[in-house]
């Protein structure tokens, strides 16, 4: 089991969502919980063609932190 980072976007309109570790799997949703399930199937996808291609699924290496400053 790998647990990859995934970083959620708010729009106008819904929500987008990115791995870093995962170039180019990406989702969106009307709704947080919509991005979130719509994400966990990109990344199943994802993975599930690069074993079809030979390719191995990359090692997790993202990190998040949040950094507080006065504003």
């Amino acid at each position: 089991m790998k647990k990859y980072l995934v970083v959620i976007e708010e729009s106008k309109i819904g929500y987008s969502a990115f791995s870093p570790d995962l170039p180019g799997c990406i989702a969106t949703g009307a709704s947080l919980v919509e991005v979130k399930k719509n994400m966990q199937k990109a990344i199943e996808f994802h993975l599930e063609g690069l074993k079809l291609e030979d390719n191995r699924p990359p090692e997790p290496h993202c990190q998040s932190a949040y950094v507080e400053v006065a504003a």
